[in-house]
């Protein structure tokens, strides 16, 4: 149930931002090539009985052709369907002035989101991305008004995360007790980088593409940072996919220490058989002999128009298959389950209280199978340097994951762009995860780790904020 203390609270206001963001190289994933993209920025001001109230904040990347991937759709069209989902949220958190709990406030608007979503033409994973964004700012802003940590918040159950507010879309919860569950919470010092090779990444060599300073190429990575964990992208097409693997084992076969893998479809393959047969070959290779052995995980190979309809038992049985693009919905991972599917991802894009409740599913179902068979994913390359990297490496640290997805460093040259003084906020009050290297405040990986303890600050993992003079209003936000 949940914690009896949960305070209550309407929501008074919310102001939504962004800033442009330019990659110093390209990205590529499933079908498109990311050189430039906008993060956007939100603030929200709950206000309590007493009379008293506080502003808590979050960040995102509006990433174009992951939400939605139709091919008929710009990048400016999938920015500006992010941008309606936001504006959506923000009128129904607004409406009413009606107090609730924190999670209460995502419950409550769960169904109205979606609904009014679909009305726009926007499809479940779109919608899903406003309240994700206002749900993060309104958990800032609760931690803050209590001053704890949201380690601290979630142990207590301060949002008050209660699966019987959502009876119809958390019935393998009925009875689950969330509270005992979030007691548990340890969050470690330090988490693993997971590195992740893009389809157009250089793999070898010193190609002077950015000519910044910075490592580009797979090689030089692995000596800048040290990294041990890798996110490997694969495109579909079984033997190119298997000359690039080749190609990367032969940088990574370099590690004298263990190293550890994981594949991305991106919904790349057309079914479970196509996958299968990479996978084959993938084995049946002596020179990927050790990246195979050094596979965790599958990340959604399949499209998911047909991928919660394919039954994947076969695949998860020589590696596990998890969910990341068709996890829409409340409804995606029980169903995934019944597909053969073993996990599922946690990005703060797709929701705090999601992952949250993801995460207490794989503990029943666990607990019911009597051995750790399903399990969550830190996944998300797109997080920038400040609140949005901040938040996400909080979400998965609470959820006691060991690695993550962490990408948004290489691509983008940390925080060049932001105001000086914006930069150096964030670099006094987090330098255990921030150094000034070629000029700007960027993340300090070290032995392929980022350390994270100054995160257990007061408020959703942030002891600077944005310099939001500086930002631009959303384009096509409300008034």
């Amino acid at each position: 149930m949940a914690s009896m203390t949960a305070p209550v609270f309407s929501i008074a206001e919310i102001e939504l931002y962004e800033r442009d963001v330019r990659l110093r190289l390209p990205f590529r994933f499933g079908v498109t090539t990311l050189t430039a993209a906008t993060q956007c920025f939100v603030r929200v001001r709950i206000a309590f009985a007493d009379g008293s109230v506080h502003w808590g904040a979050g960040a995102e990347l509006l990433v174009p052709k992951w939400f939605d991937k139709d091919l008929a759709l710009s990048n400016e069209e999938n920015w500006d369907q992010l941008r309606r989902a936001l504006a959506l949220a923000a009128e129904a958190y607004l409406a009413g002035g009606t107090r609730r709990t924190g999670f209460g406030h995502f419950a409550d608007h769960y169904e109205v989101q979606i609904a009014a979503g679909a009305a726009c033409g926007l499809n479940p994973l779109v919608a899903g991305f406003g309240p994700a964004q206002l749900d993060r700012a309104i958990l800032d802003a609760l931690c803050r008004s209590a001053g704890v940590s949201v380690y601290a918040a979630l142990r207590d159950n301060l949002p008050g995360v209660d699966p019987v507010l959502l009876p119809r879309h958390l019935p393998e919860l009925a009875g689950f007790d969330m509270s005992r569950f979030l007691a548990r919470i340890a969050p470690a010092e330090s988490i693993a980088a997971r590195h992740t090779v893009g389809l157009v990444d250089v793999i070898a060599g010193a190609p002077h593409q950015a000519a910044d300073g910075l490592p580009e190429s797979l090689a030089e990575i692995v000596a800048a940072y040290g990294h041990r964990f890798f996110k490997l992208k694969v495109s579909g097409a079984v033997d190119a996919d298997l000359d690039r693997l080749a190609e990367i084992a032969a940088v990574l076969d370099t590690i004298p220490e263990p190293y550890h893998v994981t594949l991305d479809g991106n919904e790349q393959y057309a079914d479970a058989g196509a996958f299968l047969e990479l996978w084959r070959r993938l084995a049946a290779t002596p020179r990927l002999k050790r990246l195979a052995d050094s596979i965790l995980f599958i990340e959604q190979p399949i499209g998911r128009r047909t991928a919660l309809d394919t039954d994947v038992m076969a695949l998860s049985r020589l590696k596990p298959v998890i969910i990341d693009e068709s996890d829409d919905s409340l409804a995606a991972f029980p169903r995934a389950r019944t597909r053969g599917y073993l996990g599922v991802s946690s990005k703060c894009c797709k929701g705090l209280y999601k992952s949250i409740l993801n995460a207490a599913r794989c503990a029943a179902w666990n607990a019911e199978s009597g051995g750790a068979r399903y399990f969550m994913s830190g996944e998300d390359l797109t997080t920038q340097a400040g609140l949005a990297v901040q938040q996400d490496l909080a979400l998965v640290n609470l959820l006691g994951l060991t690695h993550v997805e962490r990408n948004g460093h290489h691509y983008v040259n940390g925080m060049s762009g932001l105001p000086e003084a914006e930069q150096q906020a964030f670099l006094t009050a987090h330098p255990d995860l921030y150094e000034r290297s070629h000029g700007v405040v960027r993340l300090k990986i070290r032995g392929g780790r980022l350390a994270i303890g100054s995160l257990a600050v007061a408020g959703f993992a942030s002891g600077a904020a944005p310099d939001w003079a500086a930002l631009k209003p959303m384009r096509n936000a409300p008034a």
